[in-house]
């Protein structure tokens, strides 16, 4: 027993070492060739893992698990404390319908690709699309703190990786409900859900990120001020697991925690002397999340499979990437008359909308339920995370150079 606990100890000791090593090299070659980290961080995970066979830790394995748990709520926390207030009141509009009517739209879209080029059954056909259909919050905030856009577009985009993560989830695990019992989907009960799961996520993480800023904050009652940056790490870990405990968004629960984090002065509680230090400490634990997030998610890219279903994979993804998110956003943000889009701002947005952490767990999910054709939903998960954070998040820089919005 006690050689098989220290077998476990040396290989999860290497596996850090492995991410740490690989992570920090990889973050320097990406910082020379002006590149997202998360990009050298996937290629260096393809390498370590399919390539030299020296990363093997499976999808569905604890270390996996929680990493990509502990992980996104950090990261996703953070977004959401770099947010003000005063910025998402402007784009409400535009981040709800990007959010609700954005992911049906996605779904229907790439759906009836799915449908036609695999030749499968409606439902399993829409449900690669709902899968799809949420851009990923673990992999856009990180791009958006090296890639500096005007603050409107920042908020909107990472807002809306946050909040559709709900949209997405429901449709994923309804439609995934109507196949293995055999019954169609209702709207009224996904209707039902959603409203569940995003007022429950937002109630969770209001809760909690209020109650321990007031512990921390309150001139009086600030007894854990000495420790606010352990304080903020407990209260993003707190949000998401109590979301998931409770059957609601997780996720929305961390990103509104971070949000009523970073807004506190608002309601008299601020931090601003402890600023330096809560960055400094928010900065490490998410470079750190992405190297192990990022390079554990190349290393379990299954090639064989991409090559299997490749090209109506690829044909399902070239259909998201330049029809639907492109009729996504002008559907969604046209009607925010208050907020005045420009056309180059719209441009941008249909360029960012990066495939990553929160579908593949979902496929994951999909592949372990045993549904027919769950290997052509892991198909084209795989394929839009290879081609959105290879492709788009290594050109985001660039594009935001040529349309004129990046801001020094």
């Amino acid at each position: 027993m006690e050689n098989g606990v220290m077998q476990t100890v040396h290989h999860l000791l290497l596996l850090l070492l492995l991410v740490f090593g690989t992570g920090i090299v990889a973050g320097r070659l990406a910082a020379l060739l002006k590149l997202p980290d998360v990009v050298l961080y996937i290629g260096a995970g393809m390498l370590l893992g399919q390539g030299l066979h020296l990363i093997s830790e499976e999808s569905s394995s604890l270390t996996s698990q929680m990493i990509l748990a502990a992980g996104s709520a950090l990261i996703l926390f953070d977004g959401g404390r770099n947010i003000r207030w005063h910025g998402l009141r402007q784009v409400a509009l535009s981040v709800t319908l990007l959010s609700t009517v954005g992911v049906i739209l996605t779904a229907g879209i790439t759906g009836y690709v799915a449908h036609e080029v695999f030749g499968i059954d409606w439902t399993t056909a829409l449900l690669i699309g709902a899968v799809i259909s949420s851009t990923d919050p673990a992999t856009i905030i990180p791009v958006f703190r090296q890639v500096k856009v005007r603050e409107r577009l920042r908020e909107t985009v990472e807002s809306e990786s946050a909040f559709n993560d709900a949209t997405g989830s429901i449709l994923t695990f309804t439609l995934l409900a109507a196949i293995t019992s055999g019954h169609s989907p209702s709207v009224g009960a996904i209707s039902f859900d959603f409203l569940k799961t995003a007022i429950g996520g937002i109630a969770v993480g209001v809760g909690l990120s209020l109650a321990m800023t007031f512990l921390v904050a309150h001139a009086k009652w600030g007894w854990f001020r000495e420790y606010a940056a352990i304080s903020m790490i407990s209260v993003a870990l707190a949000a998401y697991l109590v979301g998931d405990l409770l059957h609601v968004s997780g996720l929305m629960a961390t990103f509104t925690a971070g949000l009523v984090w970073g807004n506190g002065h608002h309601i008299g509680l601020s931090m601003k002397d402890k600023m330096t230090e809560m960055g400094h400490v928010a900065d490490n634990a998410s470079v750190m999340m992405r190297m192990f997030i990022f390079i554990l998610l190349g290393s379990q890219v299954n090639f064989w499979l991409l090559g299997e279903y490749l090209w109506p994979s690829l044909a399902v993804v070239v259909v998201l990437v330049f029809i639907a998110r492109p009729l996504t956003v002008f559907a969604s943000v046209l009607p925010d008359l208050r907020t005045r889009w420009t056309w180059k701002e719209m441009l941008f947005m249909c360029w960012v909308r990066e495939t990553g952490v929160i579908p593949a767990a979902l496929s994951g999910m999909i592949v372990a339920s045993g549904i027919p054709y769950a290997d052509r939903v892991a198909a084209v998960v795989l394929m839009a995370i290879v081609f959105t954070i290879l492709v788009q998040a290594s050109t985001t820089a660039w594009l935001a150079r040529k349309l004129g919005l990046e801001e020094k």
